[in-house]
């Protein structure tokens, strides 16, 4: 056992022994670690126990990785040990945490689990104890931010604009503008949480609907000068100014709900939202007759540090060009009033993806 799964055993005996305690009728005769030998390994942990008058044997993986991947190697390594084991064996793994995906996967693998954050599912006999706690340990809400920090987000939407291809390492950096080293930390990360796996033919996203669901959990807005002023033009007037901007006049992209109504009409929303970069923001300035606001605003335009939202974004009908529909999924997620509905018929247009 590694250093850092010593740690959690540590912590999840008693886990695990006021777990077992909360079952009526369930007693304890011996918990120990490293149990019983088996033909393929020790189980981590292993507790002696009398239901109903009869023995039941539980055991254990402690892993300090609670990915979808690594639980479900663990899983299939406490089946070895149960299957060597004779008598009544109830399977389990502990780990500091389990996300849901992580949680289903013990589900389908029909082995119990405990994390140190108290979700637990337990189930034997009459028995049945299952608990569902919110939020994620601060390693893995950091861990999370960095998978979707602005250069490793121009993969994920590389990659879910297009779910079905099979990227080489190479030319996934080459359309990302990114470095092969970041590729290849950012592909780890989706494989470990079982997000992205690799054929002969490269690499591709086996679960883009978890990535996706993720993100949006822990989404962040682009940094970057937010400028919020007022025009006068509404409606065609307004299209028809944006249709007149020449190229070279910088990079535009309509976005949140402006996206939305060219991708999926949803919810009309009075303001109008877009990326730019400096020049674009200057152009817009001059062609919708920008000024600070006598009320209120009615356009916000987003500079952002990092120009990923802009580098893919997307021509549609008559030219305009708008953020891609990834992007444009987030923002609306976390746009407030309607947002998520829009978001979420935005997805069910653009956003589905074969299981």
């Amino acid at each position: 056992m590694k250093q850092g799964e010593r740690s959690v055993e540590r912590r999840a005996i008693p886990a695990l022994k006021e777990l077992l305690a909360s079952v009526p009728g369930l007693e304890i005769d011996h918990l120990e670690r490293d149990g019983r030998t088996t033909k393929d390994s020790r189980p981590d942990l292993v507790a002696e126990l009398k239901y109903a008058g009869k023995p039941l044997i539980l055991i254990a993986e402690v892993k300090a990785n609670g990915q979808p991947k690594a639980v479900r190697d663990a899983a299939h390594q406490v089946w070895r040990q149960a299957s060597e084991i004779d008598g009544n064996v109830v399977p389990m793994i502990i780990v500091p945490f389990l996300s849901e995906q992580a949680q289903q996967v013990c589900r389908d693998e029909k082995v119990a689990y405990l994390d140190l954050m108290w979700n637990c599912r337990l189930a034997f006999d009459t028995v049945f104890v299952e608990r569902r706690v919110e939020g994620r340990p601060e390693p893995e809400r950091r861990a999370l931010r960095s998978l979707f920090k602005p250069k490793s987000a121009r993969i994920l939407r590389a990659m879910l604009q297009a779910p079905e291809r099979r990227w080489r390492v190479v030319e996934l950096a080459d359309v990302a503008e990114v470095s092969i080293g970041l590729v290849s930390t950012v592909w780890a990360a989706l494989r470990e949480r079982d997000w992205a796996d690799q054929s002969d033919e490269g690499l591709y996203l086996s679960d883009p609907d978890h990535l996706l669901d993720a993100w949006a959990q822990d989404y962040e807005q682009p940094r970057g000068e937010e400028v919020r002023l007022y025009t006068h033009l509404h409606g065609k007037q307004l299209t028809d100014k944006l249709l007149g901007l020449r190229k070279g006049e910088g990079r535009i992209a309509l976005a949140s709900y402006s996206a939305a109504e060219w991708l999926a009409p949803y919810a009309r929303h009075s303001t109008n939202y877009f990326y730019a970069d400096e020049r674009g923001l200057g152009a817009l300035h001059t062609a919708l007759a920008l000024s600070a606001p006598p009320r209120g605003a009615n356009i916000v335009i987003i500079v952002p540090d990092d120009d990923g939202v802009l580098c893919d974004a997307e021509p549609i009908a008559n030219g305009l060009v708008v953020t891609s529909p990834v992007q444009t999924y987030l923002d609306l997620m976390h746009a407030g009033e309607r947002g998520e509905e829009a978001a979420q018929h935005l997805r069910e247009e653009h956003l589905r993806w074969p299981k």
